[in-house]
């Protein structure tokens, strides 16, 4: 939240160091997509799963296919933003809006999220994520017909505003949601794990013309999921 407030607070100025140094802070710039990349980081994600999980993208961002998505469209390129979330305390902006159009962009991309530490939050507020998310499109730096919300999580809402009720209003603002249920087979603390999520996911998270969802049955299978994932939804 901090540095949600901060970039709202002093403009242009900050905004200009979260971007490659060929884009202004007084320009902006046309894209084929924003996309805002949401993920999960709840205590029910141990530090293996997390790794597996930003591992997941760093792999994503490195492979062809996703690259050549990234890079496909009539301009050549997306602007991209990375926020982690756990419950309606706790959202933050990882990486800001990046301009990816080719692979040494997209491998500075991962670098910075690479070099990112790792901090996990209570509870799961699936709904406050997708409005926190939503922000990312207030900001001037990007513009884009196709506006873009990838949620990865592995748990359903138990703190915040209802999902269903969130994504409902962001759809009327034009913005697509796309899922990521990690389906696990284990207890989540002490509860039996939620077999459904995909079911939730479905009926609760995702929205919007064309929106779709990848399911990983499990953090094993994070990585192909994404990968997958983020080639249908950039394309």
């Amino acid at each position: 939240m901090q540095r949600r407030t901060l970039l709202r607070g002093v403009g242009g100025a900050a905004l200009a160091t979260a971007v490659p140094q060929a884009v202004r802070a007084d320009e902006v710039v046309e894209v084929d997509l924003r996309l805002v990349i949401a993920v999960d980081v709840s205590r029910s994600i141990d530090e293996d799963e997390a790794r597996l999980q930003r591992q997941g993208y760093l792999e994503a961002l490195a492979d062809r296919r996703v690259l050549d998505a990234m890079t496909g469209g009539p301009l050549r390129r997306i602007a991209i933003a990375y926020v982690e979330w756990a419950g309606t305390h706790y959202q933050r902006t990882v990486i800001d809006w990046s301009l990816i159009d080719s692979a040494p962009a997209a491998a500075d991309f991962a670098g910075k999220l690479d070099a990112s530490p790792f901090t996990s939050q209570s509870w799961t507020a699936v709904g406050a994520a997708l409005a926190y998310a939503a922000t990312k499109f207030d900001e001037p730096l990007f513009r884009s017909a196709r506006k873009v919300i990838d949620v990865s999580g592995d748990g359903k809402t138990n703190n915040g505003p209802p999902a269903e009720l969130v994504r409902d209003e962001l759809v009327k603002r034009g913005i697509v949601i796309n899922g990521l249920p990690i389906l696990s087979d284990r207890p989540n603390f002490g509860r039996p794990p939620e077999a459904d999520l995909d079911v939730y996911y479905e009926e609760k998270v995702i929205g919007g013309p064309g929106a779709f969802m990848v399911v990983a049955k499990g953090f094993e299978d994070f990585g192909r999921a994404i990968r997958n994932k983020m080639t249908r939804e950039i394309s």
